[in-house]
């Protein structure tokens, strides 16, 4: 195989992926695509259903359960006599492909004259898709049913001719039917930009050519990653953590791995994990395989992600946990599960390599739902809200600040766009201080933010992480929890489950406030430089009191600071405190 053919290849079908992606961003109708980037596109294997190529402005746990669903369809697809040009296949069932049932997935094939040659597939999230709570975030939800309504996998397009009668079932069903018309419009025409990319790409290197380097970029990457797993020592990794609740009983749910390393292949092992819960925090078993593929690729990022790169990894998901939910399991919930599995990984990981791993992210998606009649415009608006939050520290460096979800990377809406587009408006929006996990490197910082409505709303939100903070590593101390305000009737109130709360009245002038985890630390904070702290004192990152306390620094104040103080480090008074036993 020719090096530079194989690296031109590989860049040139990331790069239509890639188009596709901002195809359907600058394309799509609703804010939580547009804004959010809330979608994915991959190219996969004709024979295999294996990724190939993902583009880079999507999300990554769509990237990887989309090969299941890619799967799933090849063997249906075989049994009804085989791929033919022009169709299109449209899902959301979370049990088949993943996620919950927002998220849609649609897959066509791609031919070379009467040859198929490789399958793209979309995912979209859909601002609304029907069911008892506007936007689908249902925290009490006890079956799929009350969540949204379920698209089995079927065709779309039937050799090029649209089935307009399944569009009209679709917006039928749905709060926002011109938005998601739209946006499924906008889906379906990423395949065009798709397949001109691939034409291009056969008429330079030829057919013969390509499936050499589709079959070689696999294997590669599956060498890769034995590689690195080889480098782990050998041995058996437990860890456990817990979500609050499940949104119906007020009692915490264990999730537990074990991570098994014997040369150069992997074993993740889920037993002791909870049942299916009663509410929605479930997910389907394509997706905790994703949470886990997420997880390995922010330990080894330099492993190129296609099908190759999880082979040396074997699974074991218990029937009937939350981890492997069944119809008619709700999941709903399903980002805050993910959240803990890939932090689980890291946690079991970093007693064996605690120099790759890090600590735990603030693992909360904390989705706020807002929605209601927009009394400017007349017309319905849903506005969905993802937590941005803080990422773990590593050996290496502190843990990001204010970032987005590494199991989604979905973005905050503007709140420009969100205060023009819905009947709110943002009270504050800053980072959380003291809220990142203290240590030789500190945990990023969460972000704190309060909603108020401008006029009658129904609010829900869905979130975990009160009562179990991230974790830190190596020392590292964990991060503050989540937490959830209302503020209605002249006072403010903590829902009953803390972080979940299910269609909430808020009149004009009532509000939410909510603030999200920081990441976990990193090492012994005594351990850390001085400046370092200086530093994150005048930035806001922590108080003074943290700073005497988890880091044993000295600190004066030198002037008030028209926004913040500004405060300098006693080096030589930090050192005799270190110095001294710690009481």
């Amino acid at each position: 195989m020719n090096p530079v053919t194989l690296a031109v290849v590989r860049g040139s079908l990331e790069q239509i992926a890639d188009e596709m992606d901002l195809h359907l961003i600058h394309a799509a109708l609703s804010p939580i695509i547009s804004e959010t980037n809330d979608c994915a596109h991959g190219i996969f294997h004709p024979t295999t259903g294996e990724t190939i190529a993902q583009g880079r402005y999507g999300l990554p746990v769509f990237l990887a359960y989309m090969q299941f669903t890619v799967q799933n369809l090849l063997k249906i697809v075989a049994e009804q006599g085989g791929f033919r040009p022009g169709d299109v296949w449209i899902l959301n069932e979370p049990y088949i492909g993943g996620s919950h049932l927002q998220d849609v997935q649609i897959v066509a094939p791609h031919f070379v004259g009467d040859r198929l040659f490789a399958i793209m597939a979309s995912t979209g999230h859909w601002m609304d898709i029907g069911g008892n709570v506007p936007g689908g975030w249902a925290p009490r939800a006890r079956e799929i049913h009350q969540e949204g309504i379920i698209i089995p996998l079927v065709k779309l397009y039937e050799g090029g001719r649209l089935n307009a009668a399944l569009v009209r079932m679709f917006t039928a069903n749905v709060r926002l039917p011109e938005q998601i018309a739209g946006d499924l419009a906008a889906m379906s025409n990423v395949f065009t930009v798709g397949r001109r990319g691939l034409d291009a790409l056969v008429a330079r290197y030829g057919v013969a050519t390509l499936n050499d380097c589709l079959d070689e970029m696999i294997v590669r990457s599956e060498r890769q990653m034995r590689s690195h797993i080889s480098e782990i020592p050998d041995g058996s990794y437990r860890f456990t953590d817990w979500l609050d609740n499940d949104g119906i009983v007020d009692e915490k749910v264990p999730i537990s791995v074990t991570v098994t390393v014997a040369g150069e292949e992997m074993a993740i092992d889920f037993t002791g994990t909870a049942a299916a819960t009663r509410g929605p925090l479930n997910m389907s078993r394509n997706t905790t395989l994703s949470a886990c593929y997420v997880a390995l690729k922010h330990i080894f990022p330099d492993v190129p992600v296609n099908g190759g790169t999880f082979r040396p990894v074997r699974f074991t998901v218990p029937d009937r946990t939350l981890l492997s939910a069944e119809y008619p399991t709700a999941v709903g919930g399903y980002l805050e599960v993910l959240g803990q599995v890939i932090n689980l990984l890291f946690g079991a990981l970093a007693q064996a390599i605690p120099d790759r791993v890090p600590a735990a992210f603030f693992g909360t998606t904390g989705v706020t739902t807002m929605s209601g009649v927009h009394p400017r415009t007349g017309k319905y608006f849903v506005a969905v809200f993802p937590y941005p939050g803080g990422y773990g520290a590593t050996r290496a460096t502190d843990g990001l600040v204010h970032a987005t979800s590494p199991q989604s990377m979905a973005n905050f809406m503007s709140i420009e766009m969100s205060e023009h587009r819905f009947a709110l408006r943002f009270a504050h929006f800053r980072l959380r201080e003291d809220s990142g996990g203290a240590g030789l490197h500190r945990g990023g910082c969460g972000t704190e933010y309060a909603i108020e409505a401008t006029a009658e709303c129904i609010v829900s939100v869905l979130g975990d992480r009160v009562d179990h903070a991230p974790f830190g590593i190596a020392g590292g101390g964990p991060a503050r929890p989540s937490r959830v305000v209302f503020h209605t009737g002249g006072r403010d109130w903590v829902p009953e489950l803390r972080s979940k709360q299910e269609k909430q009245v808020l009149r004009a002038g009532e509000s939410i406030g909510l603030a999200s985890p920081g990441g976990g630390g990193f090492g012994d904070p005594r351990l850390r430089p001085p400046g370092d702290v200086e530093r994150d004192l005048n930035l806001g990152y922590v108080g003074p009191d943290t700073a005497a306390t988890e880091y044993g620094v000295v600190v004066e104040q030198v002037s008030a600071g028209r926004l913040h103080p500004r405060y300098r480090v006693d080096e030589a008074a930090t050192r005799a405190r270190r110095a001294a036993p710690r009481g």
